[in-house]
């Protein structure tokens, strides 16, 4: 009796051991298979074993580079988080996320471009976006690009840009010096220029107006030339005291960008020239220039060999005599889903972009970007990119990064754009449409300065 009572209670102990050693894998989603402790290198400090889990990432096309998604990879080695990019086209982005956010249904992660007005109107943040202002790395990314993703004191998401890099146009040297020309530092000289490229034969801008948004960048860029003439514009537009269809340089600007049109100076099929060309078409050598992010250099080479980075050259858009360069602190930033089953592990992958070696990385494996915005990281800038930044020592910030609800209507004032230059509307129309569209958000926002 006694040895069967003795058995009894040694299976009885078994079982028990046995529940024991199982049970952590009850409900958790781990890989059993996978080694104790592997999934916590390299991942923002968060630990735990591999999980089974994947985030959705939505974001407009050309946001999420390749270097970015050779990290994801690594991630998910790591952790067994995957991510699932659902790339948009540029053009219907902004269209289905808004049905998602509105609806409900956003994925895990979004993308989203900055800006106090973009993020407060287009995408709701302290609705639709998780505050992440206790990351670790939002104490080193740039100051400038926080503020831009800042509303009431929280930080609502991580931009991993070259936001020093603006776009410039980038102009071919040999064809410049073939012809006698140089820089120019007047809207009369570059318009000069520009003619006797086209009479030569030579196309004188790559200007992809069909991408819906590129075109914008002349009207939007030389902001800094506006509030240099009229000193105050910006602070007079954000408090409602002064508007766009008032300033006469804003309607310089846009009467010479019509005028460029007019002119031939983007050649023929400019309404259905598309960016994903601009290199090939730059490497023909049948265009001089085109306005383009400094790295479009590295494309050119890329589409042709023969034809070196180095035989470009950069220069700032010169409508209104602009000489000053223009500044994008911001950029398109990642956003974490309120509605999010997986908050912790969207920001786990956040945490895990911004480790400066994979910001290294990402900057060392993108032909794209020459600097990140943020500190320690070792720079790619070419020596014509070093020149731009001596030639122009004043620099301020871009018109749709420091005035409010301009951003949020990039694409309307795209379609503006468009209408002006068939001659549908005039440059007056136009900045009357971006007050009453700016107007609108305002009172939408609950701006005190739009109050009646």
């Amino acid at each position: 009796m006694k040895k069967s009572m003795w058995l009894l209670t040694v299976i009885a102990l078994v079982a028990i051991i046995v529940a024991g050693c199982g049970g952590g894998n009850t409900g958790s989603g781990a890989n059993a298979s996978s080694p104790a402790g592997s999934a916590n290198s390299g991942t923002g400090g968060t630990g735990g074993a591999k999980q089974n889990i994947t985030l959705t990432y939505l974001a407009s096309q050309g946001w999420i580079k390749d270097a970015e998604m050779q990290l994801a990879k690594k991630f998910e080695a790591e952790t067994g988080i995957r991510i699932d990019y659902q790339i948009v086209p540029s053009d219907q982005y902004f269209n289905v996320l808004k049905t998602k956010l509105n609806a409900g249904e956003a994925t895990d992660l979004f993308g989203g471009q900055s800006g106090k007005s973009e993020i407060s109107l287009n995408y709701n943040v302290e609705k639709n976006a998780v505050d992440l202002s206790g990351e670790e790395w939002v104490k080193r990314e740039d100051p400038l690009s926080i503020e831009q993703l800042t509303l009431n004191g929280k930080v609502y998401a991580q931009t991993i840009w070259d936001t020093g890099s603006s776009f410039v146009i980038a102009y071919n040297k040999k064809i410049f010096e073939q012809h006698g020309l140089t820089i120019p530092k007047t809207y009369e000289e570059f318009k000069a220029l520009s003619q006797t490229l086209l009479d030569a034969g030579i196309t004188p801008l790559y200007e992809p107006i069909a991408d819906g948004w590129h075109h914008v960048l002349w009207f939007a860029e030389p902001g800094p030339r506006y509030d240099e003439v009229t000193p105050g514009l910006y602070d007079d537009l954000n408090a409602n005291k002064k508007k766009f269809v008032d300033d006469p340089t804003m309607k310089l600007a846009l009467t010479q960008f019509k005028e460029m049109y007019d002119l031939g100076f983007m050649g023929d099929n400019a309404f259905s020239d598309t960016g994903a060309d601009s290199a090939v078409k730059m490497a023909s050598g049948k265009y001089a220039m085109t306005l383009a992010a400094q790295s479009i250099v590295n494309d050119i080479e890329k589409a042709d060999p023969n034809v070196k980075a180095d035989q470009f050259g950069y220069f700032v858009i010169p409508l209104a005599d602009n000489q000053i360069y223009y500044i994008n602190p911001g950029g398109p930033s990642k956003f974490i889903y309120s509605g999010s089953k997986h908050i912790e592990e969207a920001k786990q992958y956040l945490a895990y972009l911004a480790q400066p070696e994979n910001l290294q990385y990402m900057l060392d494996n993108d032909s794209t970007i020459s600097n990140l915005n943020f500190p320690g990281l070792k720079d790619k800038y070419n020596e014509e990119q070093k020149k731009l930044m001596a030639t122009y020592t004043k620099k301020g910030t871009d018109i749709q990064d420091y005035v409010n609800y301009v951003n949020p209507q990039w694409m309307d004032m795209g379609k503006d754009l468009v209408a002006m230059l068939g001659n549908a509307i005039q440059p007056e129309d136009m900045l009357k449409s971006i007050d009453k569209r700016r107007a609108d958000m305002a009172v939408v926002a609950k701006d005190p300065a739009w109050a009646k």
